[in-house]
């Protein structure tokens, strides 16, 4: 999540670099009023990841329950498309309504989609829920990048970004539990209402902590990026639907779609004035579009481990979901301690983990390919190695990734800098939704539904994970780009 802190600018990027700020403690983030609006921020990223790990560990519940089973992964992708949707209106959402009453909206959608995926009798219902979280977690996880450049200055950017990553640490310890308790006692419904009872406190928290209004931003008012938030939101479906289909044609006319559908998203985004993402963050070689690159290779790395290692371990592991739940989170873990430990590295050390990250990432995944897919007794003994897997992937990302975020704020113009807190969670949850369609397709493929069982899952196991270790693949290439600049 950070990035450089050089301020010499880049040969590769006409993007203009500001100074790095001058780093600051952990505890002036949590002094005075600082530490209202820090455990205000927190607890909506905290609301959110409650949310994902907790209907990962329900969903297997739940489709036993009102069926669905082709449409697994529909929940993850249809969930994330609409976060992509709710973090892009993030910035437009602050300016006319201010953080208090943003955030309020934000927490009322998010309460309705989960009090639908509560009541759904069959998977449609299910979905339309999830897609209503989606709006409601994009809005607030988007909304807290934003928040920390308004109410915090740059020395304490670093620290706040590990803050929010760390949340994710404490929302594996409340997640799981909550959605393996409730599963393991059939009450997989119960989950999701605790979810809308959680978002009445965080709402008064965040409507008596948050200012009012915000400052307005140099320049005429920008428009929305309608056209690319459509076709953002367009791939993920298209994906989805070719990925649930079990024609082979279908899905390679997914892919090929897809591909279409992100060229004219880059042709709007080089030419239109009206964009997603700052200025070069889509331009080859650029400064932004390396960073951009690597959080997207390690976004996608770490979120197809979750979407499916729940799933697997309950099928082929002889797991609970409480105990999947919590073992597929370790990821989270680790990335929470990475983070935290290296918040304030200096510049070498920053080097070295935009190199390991991806190393890191491949290493484990590749492992899970050839392990996780193998059946076993489910013992502690034969499930240290695959904790061990999760824990270093998890690290490796959590080392780098406030680093990138940081970059990518310092590296954007001034006037884009809405556009480039935004960008944050857009980029993310648009590489988790391509995540979990793209795993979606592969698993159907490999015979996840049909002929499903065993033998189905064991195969998913191997070719989903298998396939996406030519991301983090890719993403060492591009951290020796990154080392190049930053050098």
């Amino acid at each position: 999540m950070r990035s450089d802190t050089s301020s010499r600018p880049s040969p590769t990027s006409s993007v203009p670099q500001r100074p790095a700020p001058a780093p600051a403690g952990w505890g002036a983030l949590f002094s005075g009023g600082n530490a209202a609006r820090s455990v205000t921020l927190a607890a909506g990223v905290m609301l959110h990841a409650v949310n994902l790990y907790m209907a990962m560990t329900v969903l297997p519940s739940a489709v036993r329950d009102i069926g669905g089973m082709r449409y697994y992964a529909w929940n993850t992708s249809l969930f994330v498309a609409a976060s992509i949707a709710g973090s892009s209106l993030s910035a437009r959402l602050l300016g006319r309504f201010g953080p208090r009453h943003a955030y309020a909206i934000a927490t009322a959608i998010f309460a309705i989609g989960a009090m639908l995926c509560a009541t759904a009798p069959e998977m449609s219902v299910m979905l339309a829920g999830r897609v209503m979280q989606g709006i409601g977690s994009g809005l607030l996880v988007s909304m807290a990048y934003a928040v920390i450049r308004l109410v915090f200055p740059p020395g304490l950017w670093p620290r706040a970004m590990s803050m929010l990553s760390s949340m994710w640490g404490v929302a594996t310890l409340i997640g799981p539990a909550i959605g393996g308790l409730f599963a393991e006692f059939g009450a997989w419904r119960a989950a999701f209402w605790t979810l809308a009872a959680l978002s009445i406190p965080f709402v008064v928290l965040a409507t008596t902590v948050l200012p009012r209004t915000t400052a307005p931003e140099p320049g005429p008012p920008r428009g929305i990026a309608w056209a690319q938030i459509a076709l953002m939101v367009g791939s993920v479906l298209c994906l989805s639907v070719a990925g649930a289909s079990p024609h082979g044609w279908e899905n390679l006319a997914g892919c090929l779609v897809v591909l279409g559908l992100f060229a004219c998203l880059a042709h709007l985004e080089r030419q239109d004035r009206t964009r997603l993402l700052p200025a070069g963050a889509l331009a080859w070689g650029s400064r932004l579009a390396c960073l951009y690159a690597l959080m997207g290779c390690l976004a996608l790395t770490v979120e197809v481990i979750e979407i499916f290692a729940p799933f697997f371990l309950q099928t082929l592991h002889h797991q609970s979901p409480l105990t999947a739940g919590y073992l597929s989170v370790l990821m989270a873990v680790g990335w929470s301690t990475g983070s935290v430990l290296n918040a304030g590295a200096p510049r070498p050390r920053i080097v070295r983990a935009m190199l390991a990250a991806p190393a890191l990432a491949l290493a484990g995944i590749l492992f899970l390919a050839c392990y996780l897919s193998l059946p076993t007794d489910g013992t502690w003994r034969a499930m240290g190695p695959v904790c061990l897997a999760f824990l270093i992937v998890g690290v490796g990302a959590g080392m780098a990734w406030p680093h990138l975020l940081t970059g990518v704020l310092l590296a954007a113009q001034p006037a884009d800098r809405d556009l480039a807190s935004a960008s944050l969670t857009t980029v993310q949850l648009y590489t988790t939704a391509l995540a979990g369609a793209w795993a979606g397709m592969i698993a159907n493929i490999a015979g996840l539904a049909d002929p499903g069982g065993m033998a189905g899952a064991e195969r998913a196991a191997f070719w989903v994970f298998l396939l996406f270790a030519l991301v983090p693949a890719a993403g060492i290439l591009v951290a020796r780009k990154i080392r190049n600049v930053l050098l």
